[in-house]
Formats: structure tokens, C-alpha cells, sequence
């Protein structure tokens, strides 16, 4: 199944278009997309049992430029920091299996996968991170039940402002300089495991004005998702629609000599295997 924010509303992603679906539903789902993660089992239940006939006489055209963040109201954004070897390397800093990264990026962060960013002033860097979006309150559950909680998987930016994230003079502040205006775009749709031969095995990468600037695969990460989720959990409660940025390969900006930063009028697409794209561009802040 893949969800999709059309306009605002919660669509269904078919092979025939997008369904709206509240109207197929009869109003037994709402329109606004954030409600669909609260009942996630009933939807798909809903979903896999919707006929044929109606898939595709309800089905509609979708331009991608309508299409806003299917989670736009998250609970709570995790931040896995450090989570591939390589990007560990590539920053000097260490890593060990033993402890895992963890920040916030605020939800007031959180865009569409078609969006327009602001920069503010400072060192603007790029990560793509694959996204876990929770179907299921959880809290202290086992690495093996763990995808059990996951509703789907989506594309993301960590998109970062280093010199307020890393400072000095000031302390570091990871979830501000990474929580200014659109700098959490997500997208296009949220797409259940099940539709991945391998859910732990996705190709992941971004490319800045036609360059190639990350390229790899999920399969890299330190903490794979489950570990994640059950790390997470062992802490706090996971609820329906919380979003966890699952970390970035090696390829950011600010690790290269001389470093590679967003400027206004760049343009950065960010894909991750059987999802999509996210196309990002950037203007000056007013």
C-alpha cells in the first residue's frame, strides 16, 4: 500500500492514480491525511479488500507538484545520528555498536517532497536518510517484533545548518540547526514493507544540480530499523505517525574539501529505492 497527501487530503496510490479516500470510503476514513496513521491496521484491512472496479473508476491523475507531506503533523521526529560507517569515517568521529545517536528535528520542520526552502544564514548541508513511520503505539518491544510497529517507509532530507548545529562558540544545538522552516521534507508517499523484496536493502542517494553527491544502500546502516525502533522504545513511546530519520551515508556537503553548501537557486533530488523522489530547491530567506 502507499499513501499519499493529494492536495491535502489522504490518497490512496495506485497503479490507475490516486484514490481519495474519504470518498471511496464513504466517510468512514477522513480526509486529512495525519488521521490515517492513528487506525494504520483498519486502513490497510480497508484497502486490501477495495475492488477492482473501484480502484480504478475512483482513481484520478495526480500532478506531483499537489503532493504534500504524507505525514504532516508528526508527534514526534527521531534523529539517528551516525548511523553509516562511512559518514562516521568521513566526519572524524567514532562509533560504536554499543550506543546509538539519537536527537529531534521539530515537526514544524516537516514539508512536502516538491518544496521551496528558505536558507538562513550559516553552513546549509544535505542528508538523505530513509524515514520509518510508525502504524503502532509501542513501547520496550524486541528488535524482532519491531517491524511489526512499522505502518511504512518514506524518503527524507536531514537537511542541517552546521554552524548552529555543531557551533562553537555556542554549544552544539543538533535539533535546531537541523528544525529551521522545510528542513525536514519528506515524501512522496508512504509505502508499507511488504512492498519491498527487502525492506533492509534500499538504495539510497542525492544529486545537486545533476551531481551525484550520496550513493548507497540501506543495508549499511550500524543500527538497522528494528534496532532502532527497539532502542527507541526501551525510552519512550512511539505513537502512530511518529517519524524516525533513520541517519545518511557517507557524501554530505560539509565532510568535502572544500565544502559543498546549499546556495539559493540550487536544486537537490533525493531518492531512495521502490519509494521515489524528493525535488528540493532552495532560495534566499527574505
Amino acid at each position: 500500500m502507499r499513501i499519499v497527501n493529494a492536495a491535502g487530503r489522504l490518497g490512496l496510490l495506485t497503479d490507475s492514480g490516486v484514490i481519495d479516500v474519504a470518498e471511496a470510503s464513504g466517510g468512514r476514513f477522513e480526509a486529512e491525511p495525519q488521521s490515517a496513521y492513528a487506525r494504520w491496521d483498519e486502513l490497510r484491512e480497508w484497502a486490501a479488500q477495495l475492488p477492482a472496479e473501484v480502484r480504478q473508476s475512483a482513481a484520478r491523475a495526480v500532478d506531483g507538484k499537489e503532493l504534500g507531506a504524507p505525514v504532516p503533523r508528526p508527534g514526534q521526529v527521531f534523529g539517528i545520528g551516525l548511523n553509516y560507517r562511512d559518514h562516521a569515517e568521513e566526519a572524524g568521529l567514532d562509533t560504536s555498536p554499543g550506543s546509538m545517536v539519537v536527537f529531534t528535528k521539530f515537526p514544524s520542520s516537516i514539508t512536502g517532497p516538491e518544496a521551496e526552502v528558505a536558507l538562513p544564514p550559516g553552513s546549509n548541508d544535505f542528508e538523505a536518510e530513509l524515514v520509518v513511520v510508525i502504524g503502532r503505539e509501542c513501547h520496550r518491544i524486541v528488535a524482532e517484533d519491531a517491524w511489526e510497529y512499522v505502518a511504512g517507509l518514506t524518503v527524507g532530507q536531514d537537511l542541517s545548518e552546521r554552524d548552529t548545529q555543531l557551533g562553537p562558540p555556542a554549544p552544539p544545538q543538533f535539533s535546531l540547526g537541523k528544525s529551521f522552516p522545510g528542513f525536514s521534507p519528506i515524501g512522496p508517499a508512504v509505502v508499507t514493507p511488504d512492498e519491498f523484496e527487502d525492506a533492509d536493502d534500499l538504495a539510497i542517494g542525492c544529486v545537486l544540480n545533476g551531481t551525484t553527491m550520496q550513493d548507497s544502500r540501506t543495508k549499511q546502516m550500524i543500527f538497522p530499523v528494528a534496532e532502532m525502533i527497539a532502542r527507541l522504545s526501551a525510552v519512550v513511546t512511539l505513537w502512530p505517525g511518529d517519524l524516525i530519520f533513520t541517519g545518511t551515508p557517507a557524501g554530505i556537503g560539509f565532510a568535502r574539501e572544500p565544502h559543498v553548501l546549499l546556495r539559493p537557486g540550487d536544486t537537490l533530488v533525493t531518492s531512495i529505492e521502490g519509494i521515489g523522489a524528493l525535488t528540493t530547491r532552495f532560495r534566499a530567506r527574505d
